[in-house]
């Protein structure tokens, strides 16, 4: 299934112990790149990491999340008593010194560096499932973004090569008949440089089958058609692997192709419909950048 590569979702979670905020946004990127912020929860962390490759395969994810510890005993609070004992003392003795009392407020203890340690201790597996669970859901809301992004931009590049297959079309027509309005130039130019009586018809003949063999499409309208199909059998698959960098692989294989007849071109309509061809896919190429 076609997936597109930017989503977001935020939703909220609470528990016993633990209420969360999570929110999960994608972007465009060639490989899969994974960026964290917020809360620090440790090797749970992998975790949600790897659920998000089970659904995600190529793109830039970008998550933040803030938990707020719901349950006392799962805080640690430590206070550096000989360090408090000295700042105490110190104040006690610019006091006396001052002859007036010195006071430190409570607040102002707390931000001496290295006086107080506050940590939440690990979470326990509870705690993990719990996060597990509610980044699942989360990520749900941005895959459904990402699949709605995918059948938008299939839909896209299936009239994008509707247009190609009804360009090629009557470039095939057209070149079918290249052999004899490839002759008739042929004898116009010999007209034109007043040898029309010294050429026989076989020299004729062999002149013009070595001009069509020169600018033969044929080879060049199969891998078109063949392209095309490829093209359009990745956009109709139903499994999850990524097909983004495969489609502009083939996107690039059908501009060469439409380079080349445009090249070889002997009929401004064909030149019309090589022209009109690379339009639609560089309409293309620009879609399939969105596509996992």
């Amino acid at each position: 299934m076609i997936q597109g590569m930017t989503g977001f979702s935020e939703r909220s979670f609470a528990s016993k112990s633990l209420r969360v905020k999570i929110s999960i946004k994608t972007l465009n990127h060639r490989f899969f790149d994974w960026s964290y912020k917020g809360s620090p929860i440790g090797a749970a962390e992998s975790r949600l990491r790897s659920i998000c490759q089970e659904r995600i395969r190529r793109g830039r994810v970008e998550v933040f999340l803030e938990m707020v510890s719901l349950n006392p005993a799962r805080w640690s609070f430590t206070i550096n008593e000989g360090l408090l004992e000295k700042i105490l003392s110190t104040m006690d003795r610019i006091s006396r010194k001052a002859g007036r009392r010195l006071d430190i407020s409570l607040d102002s203890i707390f931000r001496v560096p290295q006086l107080v340690e506050l940590s939440r201790k690990g979470l326990d597996a509870d705690e993990v499932a719990f996060l597990e669970s509610g980044f699942a859901k989360t990520l749900e809301g941005v895959v459904r973004l990402r699949r709605k992004e995918g059948r938008d931009t299939a839909r896209r590049i299936r009239e994008h090569i509707q247009s190609i297959r009804r360009a090629t079309a009557g470039i095939e027509r057209r070149f079918a008949r290249q052999p004899s309005v490839l002759r008739d130039k042929l004898k116009k130019r010999l007209r034109d440089l007043d040898q029309g009586g010294a050429m026989s018809e076989e020299r004729l003949a062999e002149e013009a089958s070595y001009l069509t063999q020169r600018y033969d499409l044929a080879e060049e309208i199969v891998r078109l058609k063949t392209h095309l199909d490829s093209l359009q059998k990745l956009l109709s698959a139903r499994g999850h692997d990524p097909s983004g960098k495969q489609m502009d692989f083939l996107a690039q294989e059908l501009f060469r192709e439409a380079n080349t007849l445009n090249s070889k071109s002997q009929d401004i309509r064909i030149t019309k419909d090589s022209l009109a061809i690379k339009n639609e896919l560089e309409s293309i190429r620009q879609h399939v950048q969105n596509i996992e």
